[in-house]
């Protein structure tokens, strides 16, 4: 296999190594820590290899205390949920610091801060394989090291089968969970646009293939009516679909890891729970599918919702499609405080 790179460029500026928990003062910004864990005994990855000293990057937002509120970011995103989600992150919002202890962490595998591909170890001179479930120890251990004993979730896309995967891996730590356009597992669909991208990753290493692979996902996170009220007519000469999406390209090499991005698409995809597995989870559970989401069909994400015997499914009515969640919340942030505060 033709080598994978690093970005250029960090996705968000770096701290130094701190293993005290802290929080941020009345005006001070958000900042990024770093954890060390299993330094003391290895993470057992699924694929039997161990690893120690694994690194995870975190913000946390509020007072510290035993019961959180863990948010799971989307694949290609970061522990900064101030940058990426104000819709629910703030004062009298689902994820109110002021009320709540609130930790997101970049995961396992990820490059924003956390042991990325290139820190662990090899597999028949490959990058081991990683899983949804590693990912979900791997937190669970940070939660270990910031005094947390009890967890409500909130995961959306990528971050909605990790919760999944806390339900599955965790269930003694998750009092609730919310999942937002996530289904239970991959479809053939999810896993043929992932292959795609990662084929053109292996083709094009170096950054070209990692542009194009984010230009086949960017399609699949919209939806046709909303790139026909958003991207119709030309844009410097060429049409508007194509520098949109050769702009989310170009942005996302700057700042990503294309081996990052081959191993989180492949955990995703190797994520299989049984409907066994899912009938046994007995943690209350919000749904919500979106109405216009190609990726992740509404249809797909109410399936994997009717496995769970304490799950209740919402839809939120949008055209944007999968991004939806990011950028068209509606009463999205009303539905998920309910159920929290419920």
């Amino acid at each position: 296999m033709t080598a994978l790179t690093h970005p250029t460029t960090p996705t968000t500026p770096l701290t130094a190594p701190d293993d005290t928990p802290g929080r941020c003062q009345a005006g001070e910004r958000p900042r990024l820590q770093v954890a060390r864990v299993f330094r003391a005994a290895p993470l057992l990855l699924d694929c039997g290899l161990p690893v120690n000293d694994v690194r995870l990057a975190y913000h946390t937002y509020g007072t510290p205390q035993p019961t959180a509120t863990l948010v799971l970011h989307a694949l290609t995103g970061t522990s900064a949920v101030h940058e990426w989600w104000p819709d629910l992150l703030g004062a009298g919002r689902p994820l109110d610091p002021e009320r709540d202890y609130v930790i997101c962490a970049n995961v396992l595998g990820g490059c924003a801060g956390s042991s990325g591909p290139a820190d662990l170890p090899t597999l028949g001179g490959q990058d081991a394989p990683l899983t949804l479930r590693d990912m979900a120890r791997a937190g669970r251990a940070l939660l270990e090291h910031l005094g947390v004993r009890r967890v409500r979730i909130v995961g959306a896309s990528m971050g909605g089968m990790l919760a999944y995967a806390w339900l599955l891996e965790c269930p003694d730590l998750v009092e609730k969970a919310v999942i937002i356009g996530a289904p239970a597992r991959h479809s053939p669909w999810a896993i043929g646009l992932n292959t795609a991208a990662r084929s053109a990753i292996r083709a094009a290493p170096g950054g070209e293939g990692l542009k194009v692979a984010r230009q086949i996902a960017m399609l699949s996170y919209r939806s046709p009516d909303s790139f026909a009220a958003t991207q119709t007519g030309q844009r410097q000469g060429v049409p508007a679909i194509t520098s949109y999406l050769h702009h989310h390209g170009e942005k996302l090499h700057a700042r990503f890891c294309e081996r990052s991005y081959v191993a989180l698409t492949g955990a995703m995809d190797a994520f299989q729970p049984t409907d066994h597995e899912l009938r046994a989870v007995q943690t209350p559970t919000l749904v919500v599918g979106i109405s216009s989401d190609v990726l992740y069909p509404p249809t797909e994400v109410q399936a994997g919702a009717a496995l769970l015997p304490r799950a209740q499914y919402r839809e939120l009515d949008s055209i944007h499609g999968h991004d939806a969640f990011l950028m068209d919340p509606g009463p999205l942030p009303t539905l998920v405080s309910a159920f929290l505060k419920g």
